[in-house]
């Protein structure tokens, strides 16, 4: 199914200038995340966990507003179960004792009834940051591998590029703006490396198949050429994605704002990449037809 029909757009024309606009997004995310860091969640940070109830459905409005009355202004108010039982997750605390800042939630939350509270250390939150870099890292790995055994080095060296571009500006943007960055920013984080991928791996496949059919064109014509092919395609995914993720970030609720944000940046960055980061780089760094077509076998006939 197609969207519209083949365009002739010359993407490879504006390249030099993308070039440019990728370099400096890039510079100004790492700035960003250098001068403001990532605001971290308290999946991260540590600090205290409170499971309560409610008779009656709870009304999530009013208990944020009285958690900011009792000093709580960046409690984090979630449902836990069903729309009777509220999650609340408070960061720091000051001197307070887990059973005393329990104690104060408690009182400014009436007719709520305590069902848990944990508290989460900073040692697991550390953890946490260091075993999320680390996924991040062998999924950008084992996807290069990927590439450069599917295709061809230079394919794996740009589709790496491209994956190192997407997340460095989508945390750019939660250092900028100092969005919170939980585990569920990072969840959608990464699967962004893996929409992003896709597409790529679209487009890469359809360039080896139409170096073997086109033979008079050069690699920049042929990046233009399937771009344009893979075009329709492209559009219907990703926007089609990101309605969903639209919906879900003003009418999803604070909790998965984060999840959502990071996705509206990571789609968009994402197809932006696998054309003019992953396509755009492949031939800066000499893609020819021959490193994408099969060797004509010798005969013994041809042996000297």
């Amino acid at each position: 199914m197609e969207f519209f029909k083949q365009t002739t757009i010359d993407f490879m024309g504006l390249r030099k200038w993308c070039a440019l606009l990728s370099a400096l997004l890039f510079v100004v995310s790492i700035a960003g995340l250098i001068k403001n860091g990532l605001n971290l969640g308290l999946d991260f940070t540590g600090g205290t966990q409170i499971q309560a109830s409610y008779v009656k459905p709870a009304d999530f409005g009013a208990v944020r507003t009285n958690l900011k009355k009792a000093g709580f202004d960046s409690a984090v108010v979630s449902s836990y179960g069903n729309s009777h039982n509220v999650l609340i997750k408070i960061g720091e605390a000051g001197k307070l004792s887990q059973q005393a800042l329990t104690q104060k939630v408690l009182s400014a939350l009436p007719g709520a009834k305590l069902l848990g509270a944990e508290f989460i250390g900073p040692q697991v939150g550390h953890e946490l940051a260091t075993n999320g870099a680390l996924a991040l890292f062998i999924a950008m790995l084992i996807t290069g591998i990927y590439i450069a055994m599917r295709f061809e080095w230079r394919l794996a060296v740009s589709s790496t590029v491209a994956l190192v571009h997407d997340p460095i500006i989508i945390l750019g943007v939660f250092a900028i703006w100092q969005v919170e960055f939980d585990l569920t920013a990072l969840a959608a984080l990464l699967t962004i490396l893996g929409y992003s991928l896709n597409d790529t791996i679209v487009v890469f496949d359809r360039v080896r198949e139409n170096f073997r059919k086109v033979r008079k064109q050069t690699p920049a014509e042929i990046i233009n050429l399937s771009v344009n092919q893979t075009l329709s395609r492209t559009i219907m995914t990703s926007a089609l994605t990101l309605l969903a993720v639209l919906a879900l970030y003003f009418y999803g609720g604070p909790k998965i704002h984060a999840f959502s944000l990071a996705f509206i940046v990571g789609i968009v960055v994402g197809t932006y990449s696998s054309i003019y980061v992953a396509g755009s780089l492949s031939v800066a760094l000499g893609l020819t037809r021959a490193d994408l077509t099969p060797r004509a076998k010798t005969s013994v006939d041809e042996l000297p």
